[in-house]
């Protein structure tokens, strides 16, 4: 049965009863693509939010608001901190001892640990003790000297070049060869023990030999060094200070291919120097240490020292040349052997 139009009209603008559930309204019909966009994509333009540009009347507060809100989240997150900072430590996982003592053992920094070749701990205590020494030995020998006519103030001389090398030993590695200065760079126990036993003897001769002539138990002997002239003495001072200064630059000229020990094998910054120092003496730090260490007998007077550490140094140096250059002639050939021909070693017998 068709209705009229007054029924329609009627039925459209009574609202519904209560007994029948509310009618959603139906979705919006999608917006048409536009015609510039390719098919199947939104428009750009849809994604980008209108600006609202407030009215001259209109305060802009959203600062105040976004400010307020942060503050209240830090102070929220600051009592929270506060709170449990007494628990912190137990929330963080803790590593089993053998998980540490792996960690450690991979660590890049454990060459600087203490007990090993690059310890930190064992550098400052040697340098310590080295820098302790020398003063002592100054203030020892200013003493002696202004206060007696005594010549013991040769034995604190002694201390004073002894603690003077194995500082400048360790110091011009440090600085000019730096991967190589470790613990053994300040050779305090190179050739142990025989190279403290020859120490102590060349310290005990002078020391005993003042105590018993002259005027001592064996009166009064020419051979004792308090007899020694002034020509002698000059000497001693002369190749302890020559022979130091040439050591030190020759490992300086040298850099990273100087090393402590023979190397049997070639490093990448091995090369053979020829220039500056090592164009007059082939092996200057060996020439330097040979006669300095002849020269510090000449200054403590010492006759039976003298004698012994001439044959020790020339032995040990005549075989580790040997020794050496077997090694240099291996690695740069003829190079070094018409190098070896035209520079010598200043050594007696040696080269």
């Amino acid at each position: 049965m068709a209705l009229s139009s007054t029924e329609m009209s009627t039925s459209a603008d009574t609202p519904p009863s209560s007994s029948s559930p509310p009618s959603s309204p139906p979705p919006p019909p999608p917006p048409p693509p536009s015609s510039s966009s390719p098919p199947g994509l939104t428009p750009i333009r849809s994604f980008v939010p209108l600006l609202h540009e407030p009215n001259e009347d209109e305060e802009d507060v959203s600062w105040a608001t976004g400010f307020s809100s942060r503050r209240r989240s830090l102070a929220h997150l600051a009592i929270n901190t506060r709170a449990s900072d007494k628990t912190a430590d137990n929330l963080l996982p803790l590593l089993s001892p053998v998980a540490q003592a792996r960690e450690q053992n991979t660590s890049p920094d454990k060459p600087y640990f203490p007990g090993q070749p690059k310890s930190l701990e064992g550098i400052a205590l040697r340098a310590f003790g080295l820098g302790a020494a020398l003063a002592l030995s100054l203030v020892a020998m200013v003493l002696v000297l202004a206060l007696t006519s005594s010549p013991l103030w040769r034995l604190p001389f002694f201390v004073g070049a002894l603690s003077t090398f194995h500082f400048l030993e360790f110091w011009t590695t440090a600085k000019y060869n730096t991967p190589q200065a470790t613990v053994a760079a300040f050779l305090l126990t190179a050739n142990w023990p025989a190279y403290a036993i020859a120490h102590t003897a060349a310290s005990l001769e002078c020391l005993l030999t003042k105590l018993l002539c002259p005027g001592g138990l064996l009166g009064n002997r020419s051979w004792a060094p308090y007899f020694t002239g002034h020509a002698v003495l000059l000497l001693g001072f002369a190749l302890v200070v020559g022979g130091q200064f040439i050591r030190s630059a020759a490992m300086v000229q040298a850099g990273q291919s100087f090393n402590h020990i023979v190397q049997h094998r070639k490093r990448d910054s091995h090369s053979l120097v020829t220039t500056g120092i090592y164009a007059k003496l082939r092996h200057p730090s060996y020439f330097g240490f040979f006669w300095w260490g002849i020269g510090t007998q000449l200054v403590l007077g010492n006759v039976v020292c003298l004698v012994a550490y001439t044959v020790v140094l020339w032995k040990f140096f005549s075989s580790r040349v040997k020794h050496e250059e077997a090694y240099l002639i291996r690695f740069f050939g003829d190079d070094y052997v018409e190098y070896k021909k035209k520079v010598p070693t200043m050594m007696p017998f040696i080269g």
